[in-house]
C-alpha cells in the first residue's frame, strides 16, 4: 500500500533498536525482580495451609470470562509468595461473593500489580512503547503536510518568505501589444528606475505608486511585468488575497515583509494583483479588525519608506470604486490608468504577436478577425488563435484555416457545439425561424448591429445564435442604438409568434438582456419619461421609494413595449426575407455574413445553389441506375420462376 511504503521509506531503524533495547530492559528487570516467586496449582495443600494458619495473606485477580482466579499466597513462617493460577472462585467465595476464610484467619485482597506474572511493569512500558512507535508513524505518514502547516504558521508569524519573481526571459514592452498610451506613460517610470538622480536634482518626485484598472484580459498584470523588464530590476509580486488572514495581525505582518524584502532590493517593483482584496473601503463589509489593520499598515509602507531607494508600487484591479479612498490620494497612487479594451488596430498588433509562432493558410487575414471581434480583450484574442491552433492539429492540418477560425471563435463565444443534440422537426423550424427574426431586425433596423453570422447549431446553453457587431467602435451608446439593441433581442419571439402561433422557452436570455439595457435607460441613463434623474439600490435595498418604484417598472414595460411593436412591423415588412433566410438555416445551419449580404442582395446564396443543382444529375443518374438494376434483379427472378415451373 502507498501510505505502508511512505513509512517504511521515512523509517528510522535506530527508533526500532531502541524501543527493542527498552523492552528487553524492562522485561529483564522484571524477570530479576521475580525470581524468587514460586508457582504452584495444588489447591489441596493450599487449604490444608490455611486452615493450619500457615498463609499470611492472599491476593486474587479473576480470571476474566470464566469461574477462576490467579492467587498470589504469601506464608506466615517465611514470607516467600507462590503464585497459583486458574484456582476455583469457589475456593474462596461463596454463591453469595462472600469470603469462605474469616479475616482472622486469613486477609484475603484483590488487584495486586503482581498478578500478570510480576511483568506488569514491563507490559507497560512495552504498550508504552508501542504507542509511541505508532505515534511516530503516524508522523511519518503526515510528515509532508505537518512541515508545510508548519511553513505556513512561520510565515503568519512574520517570518521571511520568498516573493521575489526574476523570470529567466526578460519581459519587456514588445511582449505587449497594443495599450501605447500607457506604455507610453509608464516609460517616466522606465526611466526613473534607471537614472533616478537625473530626478533627484530637479527636484521632482516620482509617483510611488500606479493603479492599473479595467476589465479582465486587457494585460494589467503584462504591463507591470514589461515595465520591470524594461528597467531592469527586481519584480516582487503578490496578489491581494495573501494579506487577507483570518487572525488579526497576519496581514499586517506580510505587508512589513514584503516592503521590507522590496527595499532591501532597490530600485525593484512592488506588484499587488486584485488589491481590492486588502484595500477594500473601510465599513462598506461586515469585516474583522484584522482588514482595516492590513489596509492601514499598506497605506504607512506606501507613504513611509524612502523614495530614493526606488521602490516603485503597481497595483491592478477590476473593480477601482470598491478601493478605499486613502489608498487612492496623490503621494500613494499617483497615478491612475484605465487599461480598456483593444480597439481594432490594437486588437490587430495582439493577434499578430499570438499568431508569430503559429501557422497559417493563405485565406487567414487577422486583420479581418480583428473587425470581426469589438469588445474582445487580449486573453480572449489569445484563446481564440489558441482554440484554432488545437482544432487545426487535431485535423493533422497543415496550418490553420478560416473555418478553424470561425469555429474557435464559436467556442470562445458560446462554448464548443452540442453535436449529439438533435432537434425534432419542430424544434428546428422554430429555431430557425427565431433566428431569422433577429437577423431580420439586424439588417433591415437603421442604428442596430451588423449581423456577421446566424446558427442553429445548438452551443452552451443556447440553441443557436446571431453574431452581431457593432459597424463602428464607439465610447458610449446613443438612445437609438440602444432601442434597437432591445428590438433586436425581440426578433426571435416576434418570428415565433408570427409563423407558429406558438412561443417557446428560448427567448429568456433575449428578454433578460433587453430588460437589463431598458433597467439602464431609465435608472442610470436619463432616457425616460421620469427626466434626468439616476435611481440607484440593489436587491435589498433601494433609495428611492416604492412609488417611484412603480414608476420605474412602468417606464421599463414601456419601452420594451414599444420595442417590441417594431419588432412585429418590421418582420411583417420583410416576411419573404425572413422565410429566405429561415429555409437557408434549415438546410445549411450556419450562414456567414457574406451569405447573409447575398441572400439581402438577390434572395438566393449562388454557390449553394449551384452546388444542389450539380448534385441533381448524379443523383437521378444513380436513381435510374437503381431502377435499372431493379428491373433486371426483377427479370431473373421470373426467369427463375419459369424454369422451375417447367421442371
Amino acid at each position: 500500500m502507498t501510505f505502508l511504503d511512505k513509512i517504511f521509506k521515512k523509517f528510522n531503524v535506530r527508533v526500532l533498536y531502541v524501543a527493542l533495547f527498552i523492552i528487553i530492559v524492562a522485561f529483564g528487570w522484571c524477570y530479576y525482580n521475580n525470581r524468587n516467586v514460586n508457582e504452584d496449582n495444588n489447591a489441596t495443600q493450599l487449604e490444608k495451609d490455611i486452615k493450619a494458619n500457615k498463609i499470611k495473606t492472599i491476593t486474587y485477580e479473576p480470571v476474566y470470562f470464566t469461574d477462576f482466579l490467579n492467587l498470589i499466597v504469601t506464608q506466615e513462617k517465611d514470607g516467600e509468595k507462590i503464585l497459583y493460577f486458574n484456582i476455583p472462585k469457589n475456593f474462596l467465595f461463596d454463591d453469595k461473593g462472600k469470603p469462605i476464610y474469616p479475616s482472622e484467619q486469613v486477609k484475603v485482597t484483590a488487584k495486586d500489580p503482581r498478578l500478570h506474572g510480576g511483568y506488569e511493569i514491563a507490559i507497560n512500558v512495552t504498550s508504552f512503547v508501542f504507542k509511541i512507535l505508532m505515534f511516530y508513524c503516524f508522523y511519518l505518514l503526515f510528515s509532508d503536510a505537518l512541515e508545510q502547516f508548519g511553513k505556513e504558521v512561520f510565515a503568519k508569524k512574520g517570518v521571511k518568505s520568498r516573493k521575489l519573481v526574476v523570470p529567466n526571459k526578460r519581459f519587456t514592452f514588445k511582449d505587449v501589444a497594443g495599450a501605447e498610451e500607457e506604455k507610453e506613460e509608464m516609460s517616466e517610470l522606465i526611466d526613473f528606475l534607471k537614472n533616478p538622480s537625473k530626478y533627484a536634482k530637479m527636484g521632482a518626485r516620482i509617483p510611488k505608486g500606479v493603479l492599473l484598472y479595467g476589465p479582465p484580459g486587457t494585460g494589467k498584470t503584462l504591463l507591470a511585468k514589461a515595465v520591470a523588464g524594461e528597467a531592469g530590476v527586481p519584480f516582487f509580486a503578490a496578489a491581494g488575497s495573501d494579506f487577507d488572514e483570518v487572525y488579526v495581525g497576519l496581514g499586517a505582518s506580510r505587508i512589513r515583509d514584503l516592503f521590507k524584502e522590496a527595499q532591501l532590493s532597490a530600485p525593484c517593483i512592488v506588484f499587488i494583483d486584485e488589491i481590492e482584496a486588502v484595500a477594500k473601503k473601510r465599513g462598506s463589509v461586515m469585516t474583522s479588525g484584522g482588514s482595516d489593520q492590513t489596509l492601514n499598515q499598506l497605506l504607512v509602507e506606501m507613504d513611509g519608506f524612502n523614495q530614493k531607494k526606488g521602490v516603485i508600487v503597481i497595483a491592478a484591479t477590476n473593480r477601482p470604486e470598491t478601493l478605499d479612498t486613502a489608498i487612492l490620494r496623490p503621494g500613494r497612487f499617483d497615478r491612475h490608468f484605465n487599461i480598456s479594451l483593444p480597439n481594432v488596430v490594437d486588437r490587430e498588433a495582439i493577434l499578430k504577436l499570438h499568431a508569430s509562432n503559429k501557422t497559417f493558410s493563405d485565406e487567414v487575414h487577422l486583420g479581418e478577425l480583428a473587425k470581426q471581434t469589438p469588445g474582445f480583450s487580449g486573453a480572449q484574442l489569445e484563446g481564440i488563435l489558441n482554440e484554432a491552433a488545437l482544432l487545426a492539429a487535431r485535423k493533422n492540418a497543415a496550418g490553420i484555416s478560416k473555418k478553424d477560425i470561425s469555429e474557435a471563435l464559436d467556442r470562445v463565444l458560446m462554448g464548443p457545439a452540442k453535436k449529439s443534440k438533435k432537434y425534432n422537426e419542430k424544434e428546428k423550424r422554430m429555431v430557425a425561424y427565431h433566428e431569422a427574426g433577429h437577423a431580420v431586425i439586424g439588417l433591415k433596423l437603421p442604428n442596430s448591429q451588423i449581423v456577421q453570422k446566424i446558427t442553429i447549431i445548438p452551443r452552451g446553453n443556447a440553441g443557436g445564435y446571431n453574431l452581431m457587431m457593432p459597424e463602428k467602435e464607439t465610447f458610449f451608446s446613443s438612445k437609438k442604438t440602444l432601442l434597437a439593441q432591445i428590438t433586436s433581442f425581440l426578433g426571435g419571439r416576434v418570428a415565433e409568434e408570427m409563423m407558429f402561433d406558438d412561443v417557446s422557452s428560448g427567448s429568456y436570455s433575449d428578454f433578460k438582456e433587453a430588460t437589463k439595457i431598458a433597467k439602464l435607460m431609465v435608472t442610470k441613463y436619463g432616457m425616460s419619461d421620469l427626466g434626468l434623474v439616476q435611481y440607484s439600490g440593489n436587491d435589498f435595498q433601494n433609495d428611492f421609494s416604492d412609488t417611484k418604484g412603480l414608476e420605474i417598472d412602468q417606464q421599463i414595460h414601456k419601452i420594451i413595449s414599444n420595442c417590441y411593436e417594431e419588432a412585429k412591423k418590421i418582420i411583417q415588412e420583410n416576411k419573404n426575407l425572413l422565410d429566405v433566410i429561415a429555409s437557408y438555416l434549415l438546410e445549411m445551419e450556419t450562414l456567414t455574413k457574406k451569405d447573409i449580404d447575398e441572400i439581402v442582395a438577390t434572395n438566393k446564396i449562388s454557390w449553394w445553389e449551384e452546388e444542389k443543382n450539380s448534385k441533381k444529375p448524379q443523383e437521378t443518374q444513380e436513381e435510374q441506375e437503381s431502377d435499372q438494376n431493379s428491373e433486371n434483379n426483377n427479370e431473373t427472378v421470373s426467369d427463375n420462376v419459369d424454369a422451375s415451373s417447367l421442371v
